[in-house]
């Protein structure tokens, strides 16, 4: 492997790995990174061109924009226009964790996802190593790691092999979804759709993933578009 390989299990290879894995970020490229449900392919959510890259070694066009990964429910705050209190209350409850919420994105963050409508994803993934590299590096534009109609990753073998040496840092942290691995949906986590709710709208289940909507609905209430 041409790739640098970070072992975050190695206390001394995760001290030298993680400053290397920030240079990167903030180099404007993408690195490998776990969170609980799937790997991960990451940028800095700030640089429009990161996040083309991210996309480009993808396969995905902007129609296709990633969601954003937060350390910290301050910083979903910090980036979204309004979070309905049904919304807030989802998150309260599955934060850290394997659910995704859509809302309108603030008007004073300056990004370029893709083609969003004014929305973000956003999602705190409930994973140690993923948890204190956002911590670190702030939100990351995070889309699972794999080539547009692969499977996504659950080890880091499985990521190299669909990016190879195209990626520069891959940070290993062993098998992940394994807290999920009786989810009857996808291996990613569940995607909602919340910018809706300030004008009457139904909450809408984007993609059912880890975490059933039903659960999610017992404590957001609401009208649903499962």
């Amino acid at each position: 492997m041409g790739s640098l390989i970070i072992d975050s299990s190695n206390p001394e290879a995760w001290a030298d790995g993680l400053p290397a894995a920030l240079t990167e970020l903030r180099s404007g490229q993408s690195i490998i990174m776990p969170t609980d449900t799937v790997y991960g392919i990451a940028c800095d959510a700030f640089s429009p061109e990161a996040v083309a890259g991210l996309l480009a070694h993808k396969g995905r066009g902007r129609h296709m924009p990633p969601p954003v990964l937060v350390g910290s429910p301050d910083d979903a705050m910090k980036l979204a226009r309004v979070v309905p209190p049904s919304a807030e209350a989802v998150m309260t409850e599955f934060w850290p964790g394997g659910v995704t919420v859509i809302v309108h994105a603030s008007p004073d963050v300056e990004w370029d996802l893709g083609d969003t409508d004014g929305t973000v994803a956003i999602r705190m993934p409930d994973h140690p190593v993923a948890l204190e590299l956002l911590r670190a590096s702030g939100p990351l534009a995070v889309s699972s790691a794999n080539l547009t109609g692969q499977h996504s990753s659950v080890t880091i073998e499985e990521a190299y092999e669909q990016f190879g040496d195209a990626l520069a840092i891959y940070i290993d942290a062993g098998a992940v979804g394994e807290g999920y691995r009786d989810a009857p949906g996808n291996p990613g986590s569940t995607i909602l759709d919340a910018s809706g709710l300030d004008a009457g709208k139904p909450w809408r289940v984007v993609r059912h993933g880890v975490v059933p909507w039903e659960d999610i609905q017992a404590v957001a209430g609401g009208t649903w578009q499962p």
